[in-house]
């Protein structure tokens, strides 16, 4: 046990008592019961593995092979203490990479059903590199986004100011065609990198019929065979995603659907964009996502104005607004499998199923946060067959985002969040997307794809009987010490921790609890357990953070971690926590246990 110094003044200096990672009374006795005169062997460990962690597959072999790997970086234990655990290397293991809170399952979903049957990790302008104003376009976050796994990936094309060739525009930023097929081969390069699942491009179009054809031209040519073109028809039911491995799927609306472009704004002259002083964050690492207790609470406002620039298709037909169908390139229709729409006549139209096609149906935020209110169990059905894309609203220029639990739990297959930013948001979205093996494609639960009549469709309002119940203990945490400057957190003690756990899901079993502030502490031993009742465990997400709790100020962001339950381990694990943009911290831990009751 050493000492640590605080200067306070010139001349006063407050000195802590430095105290080291030691395991819980609840460790020490686990220890105990499965070890003999302070010495776990190989069966001992079996035995504890079978017993408590519950990895009942696990032979002598693989925990003779686990004690090696554990002890082998402990320089000062002898041979002999190498091929056993002791208390010290037996803490060790629980807190190392050995002992993961996930399973390791790869890809373990069923991957042969439609399309339509899977959420899917979905970015919004992935081409910007900050701000939805004035940042700059580029292929990085594209690259970046695939790199993590992220599968749909969403260009903006216009025609420049003379309407004689393409831009990629966003706010002040121009690129030139290039720069869009850099963009392209960027996509190409890196699609397959981190998942061999099809990567789906969504194509906000705003251009005339001759652009589009030179569209058609740069897509064609970049992609070549791995573009999965299947004809210029609506298909009738999506392909699965085992079918279109290594595929580059294109979605937007068909040629006559668009509006005619709008003026463009000229180089250097900004958009205009309504903001609103509701949607700053209220924190360096983004305010609490919105509730969904009590029913389905989202962000929209009924005295706030609705998005500017909303993805409305007129009806077919219109002369007024439509381009002549004479003029179609048809090079660039046959490029849509994934064809687009939102067809005039209200949210019932829009929600109407067609049993001979299928199509992408896209709402903001906003408009879904309305429709949910008397259209749920609609949109779920709807859902069942078609694909549902939301997007952030127009006024979230800092690349905010909003709770994607409202899209999922409601059936929305891509819900698209600003990549750019940080928050809360986008861990649930990096939780939700860690499960089936990081491959960018997770099945929805059966009870969300079930047919039937209004009372069958799955009800996300409705609460359902407890399926099971999560206990959850946090035992402590380490790491900090290490990863922070000792004055990183206060600059006259050290740090106040606590942790925040909780579950994001449907609203019966969305919930935040916290346990006690441990004071002056950077190895903290909160020895609390939680229980969460899951009606819909598939669709639970296990909220993780860490705060410093500061009296004078904001508390102190410490770490954080979003996990899928359903993909849990149970048993005593090591959880790594990670910063405020996703990025895993090098020494950073909580030992916790999960088990299903």
């Amino acid at each position: 046990m050493s000492k640590q110094t605080y200067r306070v003044c010139f001349c006063f200096r407050r000195r802590f008592k430095m105290t080291a990672g030691e395991a819980p009374d609840e460790i020490k006795n686990l220890f105990d019961q499965y070890s003999e005169n302070g010495i776990m062997n190989p069966d001992h460990f079996q035995r504890f593995l079978i017993d408590v962690q519950k990895e009942v597959e696990t032979t002598r072999d693989d925990a003779q092979n686990i004690i090696e790997r554990c002890t082998s970086e402990l320089k000062h234990l002898n041979i002999f203490h190498r091929k056993v655990l002791n208390l010290e290397a037996f803490f060790k293991y629980l807190f190392s990479d050995l002992n993961p809170p996930l399973e390791s399952l790869g890809v373990h979903h069923d991957m042969s059903a439609p399309l339509s049957h899977y959420y899917i990790y979905t970015g919004h302008n992935s081409y910007l590199t900050g701000n939805q104003l004035s940042s700059d376009c580029s292929d990085v976050p594209i690259i970046q986004a695939l790199q993590r796994g992220v599968r749909v990936i969403e260009l903006d094309l216009w025609p420049n100011s003379s309407k004689d060739d393409i831009d990629v525009l966003h706010g002040r930023t121009l690129t030139t065609p290039v720069e869009l097929i850099k963009c392209l081969k960027s996509i190409k390069e890196h699609a397959f990198v981190t998942s061999e699942y099809p990567v789906v491009i969504t194509l906000e179009d705003h251009l005339p019929p001759h652009l589009q054809a030179k569209v058609a031209e740069m897509v064609t040519k970049t992609f070549g065979d791995i573009l999965f073109t299947p004809g210029p028809e609506c298909l009738k039911q999506f392909p699965s995603p085992e079918s279109l491995k290594k595929r580059i799927i294109i979605s937007t609306k068909p040629p006559k659907k668009y509006l005619k472009t709008k003026d463009v704004p000229k180089e250097g002259e900004p958009q205009k964009e309504k903001t609103s002083s509701n949607d700053k964050d209220t924190s360096a690492w983004g305010r609490e996502v919105s509730s969904l207790k009590g029913g389905i609470v989202t962000d929209y406002k009924p005295d706030l104005e609705e998005d500017s620039n909303e993805e409305e298709d007129p009806e077919d037909g219109d002369p007024k607004s439509t381009d002549s169908t004479q003029n179609i390139a048809p090079e660039y229709k046959n490029l849509i499998a994934i064809h687009a729409g939102k067809p005039k006549g209200g949210i019932d139209a829009c929600l109407e199923v067609d049993p001979e096609k299928v199509r992408r149906l896209s709402l903001s935020e906003q408009q879904l946060g309305k429709a949910v209110l008397t259209h749920g169990k609609q949109i779920v059905r709807f859902t069942q067959q078609n694909i549902l894309r939301v997007y952030p609203k127009g006024i979230r220029v800092d690349s905010s985002n909003y709770n994607p639990m409202i899209g999922w739990i409601h059936g929305a297959q891509m819900v698209a969040l600003n990549m750019q930013g940080y928050g809360r948001s986008l861990w649930l979205m990096h939780g939700m997307f860690r499960a089936n093996g990081g491959c960018g494609y997770v099945k929805k639960p059966d009870l969300m794809l079930k047919p039937g009549s209004d009372d069958q469709i799955f009800d996300p309002k409705v609460r359902l009987p407890v399926k099971t119940t999560l206990k959850v203990t946090v035992y402590m945490g380490e790491g900090w010490y290490y990863d922070f400057h000792h004055t990183h957190f206060d600059a006259y003690s050290p740090p106040d921790f606590y942790t925040r756990v909780g579950i994001a899901g449907v609203p019966a079993d969305t919930v935040m609890k916290k346990t006690k502030t441990l004071e002056d502490n950077w190895v903290p031993a909160w020895n609390e357990e939680f229980e969460f009742p899951l009606s819909v465990p598939e669709l639970a997400l296990l909220r993780i953070e860490v705060h410093e709790y500061d009296m004078s100020e904001k508390d102190d962001f410490g770490g954080q971690t979003c996990l899928p339950v359903a993909e849990l381990r149970k048993g005593i694990r090591a959880i790594p926590l990670r910063n405020v943009k996703g990025e895993k911290y090098k020494s950073v831990k909580l030992l916790m246990g999960f088990e299903f009751v």
